[in-house]
């Protein structure tokens, strides 16, 4: 073992010492953002799109003053090169949902000093890091090792995103498919729940209820009232969830879904985008027919931490 008492440089400087000056003044640059700052961010990386569609998205939502348990941090303000969404450790609230980080990243070594030379993250419990660009997966698998933690790929994504929502179809006014789309209430939570791929227990139930309480949501029921179909938003303002029940597909319902959702937070003022596994060639086919469109170099992806 090194002892730091006698790890000294030519000048007679105690190396141990700089470190902690070094280190104290990366953490004088991080910033926690205040509700002006984030107004700003969200300018920023508007002009950033579609890369940083998940972060702008959360930042979107806090802005419209939608519930959060984050903290949104950076290496350095005005002229961050580094945005981290994380759970805020003051937030009780967090304890209820899962865990998930996000960033967006202009330099590679800036996200390299942050995950590992400053206390960004809380290493020590499970988490996920969603959304990340997928470029980013062996410094993050590297950064892990360091920390002596595991990490594995949980999924990765295509970014879909409309740049034009006009050519949207929506159901004929007065029809009667039309007078079946609503927004989901809390009646509805189960049925989703039970439905939902990442669902079926407490903590979907709790996530669930909060998107449909807080978010833009949108249904189609039968003639008896009830659910066939439905498409939520995440707290990242993602379209997302996006299902109809097995024996009443086939009916053009997900276009409806797609098509009144997309012009729903269009008009609201949120972006229009999702996030479609790889292997989901339905989903994808329906939204790139839709006039979504993707960034063909880029792919997202979310990592589990500490599983």
């Amino acid at each position: 073992m090194i002892n730091l008492f006698e790890e000294v440089g030519a000048e007679g400087v105690n190396v141990h010492s700089r470190h902690q000056e070094n280190e104290a003044d990366h953490n004088r640059k991080m910033k926690i953002l205040n509700k002006a700052e984030l107004q700003i961010a969200e300018e920023v990386l508007l002009k950033q799109l579609p890369k940083s569609y998940k972060v702008y998205g959360f930042i979107c939502a806090i802005n419209r003053n939608k519930p959060t348990t984050l903290d949104v941090v950076v290496d350095s303000w005005p002229d961050f090169k580094v945005i981290i969404c994380r759970p805020d450790p003051r937030n009780k609230r967090a304890l209820e949902f899962q865990k998930k980080v996000t960033y967006y990243s202009l330099d590679e070594q800036v996200l390299r000093r942050m995950l590992t030379e400053q206390n960004v993250l809380d290493w020590s419990t499970y988490f996920l890091i969603a959304g990340f660009d997928f470029g980013h997966a062996s410094l993050l698998k590297e950064v892990s090792s360091a920390r002596g933690v595991n990490s594995r790929r949980f999924t990765l994504v295509h970014l879909m995103y409309l740049p034009d929502c006009s050519p949207l179809l929506t159901s004929a006014a007065g029809s009667e498919l039309e007078s079946r789309v609503s927004s989901l209430n809390h009646s509805h939570v189960d049925v989703v729940n039970n439905n939902w791929k990442f669902g079926g227990d407490k903590t979907g139930h709790q996530t669930i209820t909060n998107l449909i309480i807080n978010f833009p949501t949108c249904c189609i029921t039968d003639g008896h009232g009830q659910l066939v179909a439905w498409i939520l938003s995440y707290d990242y303002c993602a379209m997302g969830m996006l299902y109809t029940l097995p024996e009443h597909r086939g009916k053009g319902y997900a276009k409806v879904l797609v098509s009144t959702m997309a012009k729903r937070l269009h008009t609201q003022g949120y972006p229009v985008y999702c996030f479609i596994e790889e292997e989901n060639m339905a989903s994808y086919r329906l939204f790139k027919n839709l006039g979504f469109t993707e960034d063909p170099s880029y792919r997202a992806a979310w990592f589990e931490i500490n599983f």
